[in-house]
């Protein structure tokens, strides 16, 4: 394993950080996963007008989903989520950067 993986593995593990999460994939059985949770607002333009909006935005391990894809579920405190648009892969091709939408 790779310093930055067993970085990445102490980051996820550390409570401060990581959460637990279940992934559901399309017609697939539920797995508890370890996200990082990022709710950040985002400005978009649409035109002249900027309008503000809260994002859903997780990381997750490659290991832990290997495919996420959009349609696919996460389940976080209660909370139900769909994938929103096509996941992200860090350079290194270790994390998951995916969006969400309230399911």
């Amino acid at each position: 394993m790779s310093a930055l993986a067993a970085a990445l593995d102490a980051l996820f593990a550390d409570s401060n950080v990581g959460r637990h999460a279940v992934y559901t994939p399309a017609g697939g059985e539920p797995v508890t996963v370890r996200i990082v949770p990022r709710r950040a607002d985002t400005i978009s333009e649409f035109g002249d007008a900027r309008v503000w909006s809260e994002t859903i935005r997780l990381d997750v391990c490659v290991r832990e989903v290997a495919d996420p894809r959009p349609g696919d579920g996460f389940e976080i405190d209660g909370e139900a989520f769909v994938i929103q648009g096509e996941p992200v892969r860090d350079r290194e091709r270790l994390v998951w950067t995916i969006e969400l939408r309230p399911a």
